[in-house]
């Protein structure tokens, strides 16, 4: 039973200050953040076991903070796989969140966002999933994101491929594309080419371009979500005001979404778990996908060359 003090216990895991705001213009409390999380287990464990996972958390009084090293206070119990994380030049412990007591562990260090890779610990070199991001320029510009979303449908379509769609939580949609035997090259590859293929069908709303400065108000479809990157998970809520859930939406549905409707006061489990029933299985990428995409130049690496390009133009040295 809760104390005075808002702690209690469930599944042996000890739950403190649960009666205390969660942060400032979440709406929410503590307790609020673990009840959905704890109600939400089974979906959200579904898309987090076996995956390295990075959380935001928050603290009271403190900006939101991802953490992808598990502290070593953490109960030996937690799952960890530990993998070189090159950016850093270190070695990462990642959690893997496999079971409820996990979860409900993470939901008690306050981790509002749950974010997994792509792969599995044990497939590092396997994508399960190619994802695009849509990124609509403004926060009220989901219309767009709906458009753009579309037009990544149907060049999905045209190379025999088919996905799901979920919001992202934040002003955007995810559309995730089930891979079977595909290396990490190849998938990012192919998402490049169909992000290309989505601008062709229509260049004044939807754009490939990673510098800010060059989007021009368009829809970025980001196609770097790739490797050993990670995505918000299904369900997940965001560290925002009113605290916003990942949410899985039917392609029908998509032009009457209203993104802010999903909340963890809101969105309650259902059967069968709509993101599975939604997601087609596992599919081959053509060869001419992925020759394409590697014809394409890495954005993230583009965008470097071209910033440094770039000041050194407004240095005069060019």
């Amino acid at each position: 039973m809760p104390s005075v003090s808002g702690a209690e216990e469930r599944d042996g895991v000890p739950l403190t200050h649960l009666d205390q705001p969660l942060f400032d213009g979440a709406s929410a409390t503590k307790r609020d953040l673990v009840d959905y999380l704890d109600a939400m287990a089974a979906p959200m464990i579904a898309g987090l076991r076996g995956r390295p996972l990075s959380v935001v958390r928050v603290r009271p009084g403190q900006p939101p903070f991802m953490q992808k090293n598990l502290p070593g206070y953490a109960p030996p119990w937690i799952k960890v796989v530990r993998m070189w994380a090159e950016a850093s030049k270190r070695e990462i412990s990642y959690a893997l969140c496999d079971d409820r007591r996990t979860l409900l562990w993470f939901a008690n260090q306050r981790a509002v966002e749950y974010h997994p890779t792509l792969v599995r610990a044990d497939s590092w070199d396997r994508p399960s999933y190619l994802v695009l991001d849509i990124d609509p320029p403004a926060a009220d510009a989901f219309e767009s994101a709906v458009r753009a979303a579309w037009l990544v449908r149907e060049v999905l379509a045209d190379a025999g491929l088919a996905g799901a769609v979920k919001t992202s939580g934040a002003k955007g949609l995810h559309v995730f594309v089930p891979i079977a035997d595909a290396t990490s090259e190849d998938v990012a590859a192919a998402t490049r080419a169909l992000a290309a293929r989505a601008e062709r069908l229509d260049p004044s709303l939807a754009t490939t371009a990673f510098i800010i400065a060059d989007r021009q108000g368009k829809v970025f479809l980001d196609s770097t979500r790739a490797g050993g990157a990670t995505v918000v998970a299904a369900y997940s809520p965001r560290a925002r005001p009113g605290l916003p859930v990942s949410f899985p939406l039917a392609w029908d549905d998509l032009g009457s979404a209203v993104p802010a409707d999903f909340t963890i006061h809101t969105v309650a489990p259902a059967d069968p778990d709509p993101w599975a029933a939604l997601m087609p299985g596992p599919q081959r990428l053509s060869e001419d996908l992925i020759s394409e995409g590697h014809q394409i130049p890495v954005a993230r690496v583009q965008a470097m060359h071209e910033g440094k390009r770039r000041a050194r133009a407004r240095g005069g040295t060019e």
